[in-house]
């Protein structure tokens, strides 16, 4: 029962405290901008931008999660070859080579190494939906300066040993290329799925939020411009009607009065009799 009613006690707190959070945000949950409709149309193209953007950057983040699969199952399908087949067998063909020829051939092994190394390591580069990834890759060049090691004694021994060996190593850098692909690909889809939440739960709603505010302001304006020409309207047809009555009014009154002009207006006169 003390437990429900913790429960009870956080999911209260939690919801406070969103509410909280909500009523406190204010004007940074959206642009500030002055709305209107050049505005509206800014926010929109951002808007259409945002979720272009965020459509591809997850597509983005779906390849590259898919080739990180990819390479985990190769790193895990390696390791298990270098521990299982590699390092073993390498390892036994040295034990091998030390029975047949001695420990001595180690000596004569480091007197005659020269500067130039003759398996080395290339550089490639791999793109990933624009992830450059490093690929390595083992080359062997020049001739071979140990061709004479184990004339004497234990020379099949020792070749075989040289070739384990060469194969582990070859081995271990397919592993280090995996494993760097591996970190790369790591951060990479990290950055990138910050990203997507980002534009998904942030940008898009921010966005959304303003251009809703400027096409209820816009609406606001519009109702606001059509009840002032209804006002203008309805004021200029009492003024009309005003004017109209004052003049059935005059109208009236000039009906009422008498002929100021009298006899001296007509044209007619009558004869006098005297």
């Amino acid at each position: 029962y003390w437990y429900i009613s913790w429960y009870k006690d956080v999911v209260v707190v939690s919801k406070l405290i969103v509410t909280v959070l909500v009523a406190t945000m204010g004007d940074n949950s959206r642009i500030n901008i002055f709305p209107s409709r050049m505005a509206q149309t800014i926010m929109k193209t951002r808007l259409k931008s945002a979720k272009q953007g965020h459509s591809l950057l997850k597509k983005k983040s779906d390849a590259l999660q898919m080739r990180f699969r990819k390479i985990l199952r190769q790193i895990v399908d390696t390791r298990v070859k270098v521990m299982k087949e590699a390092m073993p067998e390498a390892m036994m063909a040295l034990a091998s080579a030390n029975f047949a020829a001695g420990s001595e051939f180690g000596i004569v092994v480091r007197q005659n190494v020269s500067g130039m190394a003759r398996l080395k390591v290339k550089q490639e580069v791999d793109n990933i939906a624009g992830v450059k990834l490093p690929v390595f890759a083992p080359v062997q060049e020049g001739a071979d300066a140990y061709e004479l090691t184990g004339l004497s004694k234990g020379g099949s021994a020792i070749q075989s040993c040289k070739d384990q060996w060469v194969k582990c190593i070859k081995v271990l850098i397919v592993l280090a290329s995996l494993q760097t692909s591996f970190r790369t690909l790591d951060e990479t889809i990290k950055q990138t799925n910050r990203r997507v939440n980002a534009i998904e739960h942030v940008i898009i709603p921010k966005i959304e939020r303003t251009v809703s505010y400027i096409t209820s302001e816009l609406d606001e304006a519009e109702r606001e411009e059509f009840f002032r020409l209804k006002k203008i309207q309805a004021k200029k047809a009492k003024i009309k009607q005003e004017k109209a009555d004052r003049l059935e009014a005059l109208g009236a009154v000039t009906d009422d009065t008498p002929d100021s002009q009298g006899v001296l207006a007509s044209n007619v006169d009558d004869d006098i009799l005297f």
